[in-house]
């Protein structure tokens, strides 16, 4: 029995290829959800423009007549005098906790578990827990520090009126609820690594530690960094954990300084903390303060995004070469 092939035209073909590929667009499907897509979108910016527009234009007579006052006072009982200078130091100690313990030891499981675990059930049970624990609600890890941390500093570094409440304890607890963050977006980003980089590395002779160091990172470096600066933008912005290790609402004892090491075993408070004080004070008079310091608690929020954007652009410039 002969077989016959059938007479095929390659140019029609790939045209007919062509045009139905093209054609994908035109889809009613496609066009619908693409809309419904883009409508999600304006719906999420016009609310978030609203609520922007809503809180700046309460809180504009504190930011336009006293924002440097406001910034460097520390919290009153009079509205005409309140500010968020403490807040914002127990903020920024809380942030040199989670860059200092959270991205190393993160940014290193995660090089550990992409490029020397073997592929086993046990490193499959890790990575299944870390990324369970990244979904623990944030409470979760307030219970964990008041029990841990509040603990340990209660019994041996800390003041006596404190009992273990203190800014170290707050910055612990933080460091951990962002460290499975950390290593879940590092991973993802050594992981899309191209494998041909690996072994082009390998065959020129160098070693592991070498190709990691010299290859794996500095193409991983974007996606890393903005995981981590993301994850530490969330960090600061939480105010559930720093509740339960005894952040303080109101006045704090001690006026240290901003830089002054001291504080780490005193007790301390918090952007977060603070504007939740503000809010709960009665009187129309306390609603600018409430907004100016959610203005100041997103400004830092967005200038981690924003230091992000830029890095993550710097870095993948770099790596291309321009």
């Amino acid at each position: 029995m002969a077989l016959t092939a059938p007479i095929v035209d390659a140019d029609k073909t790939a045209e007919r290829v062509r045009a139905r590929i093209e054609s994908g667009g035109r889809d009613p499907k496609d066009i619908g959800f693409r809309w419904l897509m883009f409508g999600t979108l304006l719906f999420s910016l016009l609310v978030l423009s609203v609520l922007i527009y809503d809180v700046v234009g309460d809180s504009w007579s504190i930011l336009s007549e006293r924002f440097m006052d406001f910034l460097a006072r520390p919290s009153r009982s009079r509205p005409d005098e309140a500010g968020v200078f403490t807040g914002l130091r127990g903020t920024f100690w809380i942030g040199v906790f989670v860059i200092v313990l959270s991205f190393p030891i993160g940014i290193g499981a995660a090089i550990y578990l992409e490029e020397y675990a073997s592929g086993g059930w046990f490193t499959r049970l890790i990575d299944v827990n870390i990324r369970n624990l990244a979904g623990v609600p944030s409470v979760v890890y307030g219970i964990l520090g008041f029990t841990i941390f509040v603990g340990f500093f209660n019994q041996r570094f800390s003041d006596a009126n404190a009992f273990g409440k203190v800014t170290a304890a707050g910055g612990l607890t933080l460091a951990v609820l962002s460290l499975p963050i950390v290593i879940i977006t590092s991973a993802e980003a050594i992981r899309a690594v191209p494998q041909s980089l690996r072994e082009a590395g390998y065959g020129v002779g160098a070693t592991k530690w070498e190709v990691v160091r010299n290859h794996v990172l500095p193409y991983a470096a974007p996606g890393i960094l903005t995981g981590t600066l993301l994850s530490l933008a969330r960090a600061l912005g939480e105010a559930a954990p720093l509740i339960l290790v005894g952040a303080i609402r109101g006045k704090l004892g001690s006026d240290a300084g901003f830089f002054d090491l001291r504080q780490l075993g005193e007790q301390f408070t918090a952007m977060p903390i603070m504007i939740t004080e503000y809010a709960s004070k009665p009187g129309e008079d306390w609603v600018p303060v409430t907004a100016a310091a959610i203005v100041i608690l997103l400004l830092v929020v967005l200038g981690f995004n924003a230091a992000a954007v830029l890095l993550r652009n710097r870095f993948e410039s770099k790596r291309e070469g321009k």
